[in-house]
Formats: C-alpha cells, sequence, structure tokens
C-alpha cells in the first residue's frame, strides 16, 4: 500500500508529532506533502526515511497550489491520500479528486468546539469543511469529543472514525537525573517548587492565566516551553508582576527524541525537572501534553483535555480539572505544593493511549476505505478532471471561498501544540 500524506506545515506541534511517530509504524510506503513551513520536523522525517516534498503555498487563497499538489499526487500514484489540519484537507481532498485518487483519508486532529486549529470557527469555516469532506472516503477524529462535535456537523457516522491520538510512554519516564540536571542548567534550587507547561503560545491557550497565577505564589518556579506570538507578551508580563527571575521560558521544545531548539531542556527533560503540570486551555481536542505528563507520573491540572475525560475517572487519577481562571488555578497550585506533588504511579489511561495501536487502527481505516473503493464504481466511469485553473476542475456543488479560518481580533496566526 502507498500512502501520500498531505499536512499544512510542519513545525513542533502535536499534529506534526504525532504524523511522525506514525509514519515510523505505518506498513506502507509513505511519503509527505507540506503546504507551507516544512519545519524543523520536515527534516526529522527526512532523516527517519520518508521523503518530504514543499509545495511551497504562498498564503490561505493561493489557488495555484490546487493544481500543484494535484499533479503532485497524480506524480506520486499513491493508493490512498491522508490529510491531516484544516487547510490540508480542505486542499488535500479536492486535489485527490482532481488526481483521479478516491480513497482519502482525513484527520481532524485539533477541532474544538469554538475555535479550529486555534482560531475562530465561522460558517463559512463549516460551510466548507462540510463540502470538501464529502469528496472524502472517511473523517478520523482524534477523541470521541471531537466525534461529537463532528457529528453536530452533520459528518455520516458511516465515514467518521476515531482514532486516538498515541504516544511512546517509556520515553516520558521521570528521569531523576535528568531533574536534577535541567533545574541546574536553569539555576533552579533542587528543592525548589516549579510548575510546568507546554504548548503554542497564542490567546487560546490561556498561557497568561498560567503566569499569573505562578507570579502570586511567592519561590515557585514556572518552566514553560513553547513559542509563538505571545511569548514577549508573557515575558513583559512576569516583569511588570515582578516575577521575571521566576519564569522560565524555554521556546519551541523537541519530543521525546527532538528536534529541540535553545539550550533547554526537550519535553521528556522538562517533565523530569518539574513537579506538576498544567495546561490551562479551556478548548482542546485531545491533550497530547496532559498525556505525556501523566506518562512521566506527574500530578496534572488541566482546562480541557478529552483524552481523560472521554474515559471513567480511575483511568487518571493524577487529573484534576480546574476552572480557568488565575484565582481557582493558583489555589489549585498552593494546595499541591502544600501538600506534596509527589510522583504518580503512571496511570491506566496511558497504556490505553499507545501509538503502536493508533497506527493499528489507522490501518483499519485504510484498509476499509480502500475496499470501498474497489466496490464502487470502476475508476473509468469517473475520469479525473484535467489539471489547470482550480475552477474548471472541481467537482460539483464545491466551490473555493477563503479556506483559511477567519483570524482571531488580534489578528494573530495560530496553531495547535
Amino acid at each position: 500500500m502507498k500512502v501520500l500524506h498531505v499536512i499544512t506545515g510542519l513545525e513542533v506541534g502535536g499534529a506534526a508529532q504525532q504524523l511522525r511517530l506514525l509514519l515510523r509504524r505505518l506498513p506502507a510506503h509513505c511519503e509527505v506533502v507540506t503546504l507551507t513551513a516544512p519545519g524543523p520536523l520536515a527534516e526529522a522525517i527526512e532523516a527517519d526515511g520518508t521523503p518530504v516534498t514543499h509545495l511551497d503555498m504562498t498564503g490561505h487563497r493561493d489557488l495555484s497550489a490546487l493544481p500543484r499538489l494535484a499533479g503532485l499526487i497524480r506524480a506520486s500514484g499513491p493508493d490512498l491520500v491522508h490529510t491531516h489540519l484544516y487547510r490540508a484537507c480542505v486542499y488535500g481532498r479536492i486535489a485527490a479528486r482532481l488526481a483521479g485518487v478516491r480513497a482519502v483519508v482525513a484527520t481532524e486532529h485539533s477541532l474544538g468546539d469554538a475555535v479550529i486549529e486555534g482560531r475562530r470557527l465561522t460558517r463559512g469555516v463549516r460551510t466548507l469543511y462540510r463540502a470538501t469532506e464529502r469528496l472524502g472516503s472517511a473523517t478520523v477524529a482524534v477523541s470521541d469529543t471531537v466525534a461529537a462535535r463532528l457529528r453536530r456537523w452533520g459528518v455520516p457516522e458511516s465515514r467518521l472514525h476515531v482514532v486516538p491520538n498515541g504516544i511512546e510512554a517509556h520515553r516520558f519516564a521521570h528521569d531523576p537525573a535528568a531533574r536534577d540536571a535541567v533545574r541546574a542548567r536553569l539555576g533552579l534550587p533542587p528543592d525548589a517548587f516549579v510548575v510546568g507547561g507546554a504548548g503554542r503560545l497564542v490567546p487560546g491557550k490561556r498561557f497568561d492565566v498560567l503566569v499569573r497565577a505562578v507570579t502570586q505564589l511567592p519561590g515557585v518556579h514556572l518552566m514553560l516551553a513553547g513559542d509563538g506570538p505571545e511569548r514577549e507578551m508573557l515575558g513583559r508580563m512576569a516583569g511588570q508582576f515582578g516575577s521575571g527571575d521566576r519564569i522560565h521560558l524555554l521556546g519551541a521544545r523537541g519530543g521525546a527524541d527532538g528536534p529541540a531548539a535553545g539550550d533547554g531542556p526537550d519535553i521528556p527533560g522538562l517533565l523530569s525537572a518539574i513537579d506538576v503540570f498544567v495546561s490551562p486551555s479551556p478548548d482542546e481536542a485531545f491533550g497530547l501534553a496532559a498525556l505525556e505528563a501523566l506518562a512521566s507520573g506527574l500530578p496534572v491540572l488541566y482546562g480541557s483535555c478529552p483524552a481523560v475525560d472521554d474515559l471513567p475517572a480511575d483511568q487518571a487519577p493524577g487529573a484534576r480539572r480546574v476552572s480557568p481562571g488565575v484565582h481557582e488555578l493558583a489555589t489549585a497550585l498552593r494546595e499541591l505544593r502544600r501538600d506534596g506533588a509527589d510522583r504518580l504511579p503512571v496511570p491506566p489511561v496511558v497504556r490505553r493511549y499507545d501509538i503502536d495501536r493508533s497506527a493499528q487502527e489507522l490501518m483499519a481505516v485504510y484498509d476499509r476505505a480502500l475496499a470501498a473503493t474497489r466496490r464502487s464504481r470502476p475508476a473509468a466511469d469517473h475520469p479525473a478532471p484535467p489539471a489547470g485553473p482550480p475552477a474548471q476542475g472541481l467537482p460539483p456543488g464545491v466551490s473555493l471561498p477563503d479556506p483559511s479560518p477567519a483570524p482571531e481580533p488580534d489578528g494573530h496566526s495560530l496553531s495547535k501544540r
């Protein structure tokens, strides 16, 4: 089986990291096309042995990308196209149809109640998503929560599958030596109470709430891994509250085995060095960062985490939902510090979300999509439209308004870790 993966970008983030982990395990010949920003993960994926092509898309409305993407798909000759993230799903489904590939699977990584990939949902976004979703064979949700949202959007049950994200749990196991080394490198006292967080520094993640909560707790340090448009603002905020020496903004971090940027720890090192992990975002599609923290035996405070909330409470006894307010979060952290935030046994929820299991479930979706294609009418009955200007070859009933979700009012371009 040959599979061509189309993803919006390969910057360090949850969807891109997940794709890399899956590529190592899928028993198929895979290639990757990234529409924009190859990012540090492109080089890492190529080092793993999977070719990556950069489409060099210039913007959300670069409709010239459609015939170029269709040409790449046609030249690659895949049995199946798998798209990841909103823009890649919109363009990829259409381009696959133009190229004559009828088995198309799309994974919805980051659909929240009010945002998609950190951006505000609008009627136009939903309309375009639903119109292009009909061109695919299957839509994969990364959690039961996301599947429920897609059902409300009108995605048919027959095309909807839940394949949860997965992790390599052993890579996040607590390492006392790493704890000491990371703290020494950052100049933190060995006995300091250290809070940790990780993700894109964008408004929807609400790291401003976490920074303000830690500033209210004398002697408590915060290690925050990630980059984005709010990094400078968060640094200024810490300084204004007189806590600049306790708020450590580490920049973009790599996964269990990189890539990472700067001199700070990667994510496993960060998790070993801290005492409690906080994910303040009120609207998540899965909660991968919180799951990685649970794999390290950390207590976790979160605003939204379908990976935990979709399962019975006894599957993640170390995880606790908190209201996304400064006072509530500061109170919860103060209680953990008072009671002693010791390492916990790795909870059952971590075993549930194993990346090998995710790869097996995804292959079953591929097999069903290909089988359905073979059962349908022969490809000769559906000749591929000729390459050319996109509007001349779109499938019936599909037009192309702006395929990008509407930006937040501050104009930031947001994406999900």
